[in-house]
């Protein structure tokens, strides 16, 4: 696909007995908001760390831009502009919100950590660190020490330092989770401004924010992909019914 920002192919991966990812291919467009969603152990957090750099897989290309991504590890992607929000999983709790996404600023540069209290002063980290909260919504609390912000806001704000490298695709692992009706509504919100101008690989549970926001849908069992296409087309599809969507309804029933 000529415009394909991600193209995956025939990405496998087995720890032990257990196949995790069974031949994988997909391609994501430029621009494009796709969802990966399949019951529990259908290996949508492996691939993603695939896709990351976490795991190498057994087998197949993962190709970012056309370049070939596969042995790469973390940080060569990120420099290429490939972010998963929540790899940097431990916020600094005593830290403000600002302070947390300048920090990112500056290790995206190279810098290290324990230069940190320059991060409180650059303007070149702060004032970008001050448009990726802006971007979450979260302007008005960047000055909160993160301890406390509520639960949903440290999701805004892992999304808030993904944003702080200058990424051209977000990958997104699970970003409702633990929320609240309220909460859901709010980062929904934030992925649909975020769409279009940057391309994302969203996993997520909850259906709701799934048809809200994908352009498609891929959907995984048991490692393997059996439906990947438009939403209707997706909600329309009886083996995805009875291998996912007929449990969700349950679920909610």
């Amino acid at each position: 696909m000529a415009d394909a920002l991600l193209e995956i192919e025939g990405v496998s991966k087995r720890f032990g007995g257990v196949i995790a990812s069974d031949a994988i291919s997909l391609t994501v467009p430029k621009g494009e908001l796709h969802a990966v969603i399949g019951p529990n152990g259908a290996g949508k957090t492996t691939l993603i760390a695939q896709l990351a750099g976490e795991i190498t897989p057994n087998a197949g290309r993962i190709r970012f831009d056309g370049l070939d991504v596969t042995a790469l590890p973390v940080d060569r992607r990120s420099q290429l502009g490939l972010a998963r929000s929540f790899q940097i999983t431990s916020l600094f709790l005593d830290f403000t919100a600002l302070d947390n996404v300048a920090l990112a600023v500056q290790a995206h540069a190279g810098h290290s950590f324990r230069f940190w209290r320059n991060a409180r002063r650059e303007p070149q980290l702060r004032d970008p660190a001050r448009a990726a909260l802006a971007r979450v919504g979260l302007a008005g609390r960047a000055d909160v020490i993160v301890s406390k912000l509520s639960h949903g806001e440290h999701r805004q704000l892992e999304i808030a330092m993904a944003l702080a490298t200058s990424p051209r695709m977000l990958l997104l692992d699970e970003p409702t989770a633990g929320m609240g009706p309220e909460e859901s509504a709010r980062m929904v919100k934030t992925l649909r401004e975020l769409k279009g101008e940057l391309t994302i690989l969203l996993i997520e549970h909850d259906m709701e924010a799934v048809f809200a926001l994908a352009d498609r849908i891929t959907v995984l069992v048991y490692g393997r992909i059996i439906a990947s296409g438009a939403p209707e087309a997706i909600r329309a599809n009886a083996e995805v019914r009875e291998a996912y969507l007929g449990e969700q309804e349950a679920a909610h029933g």
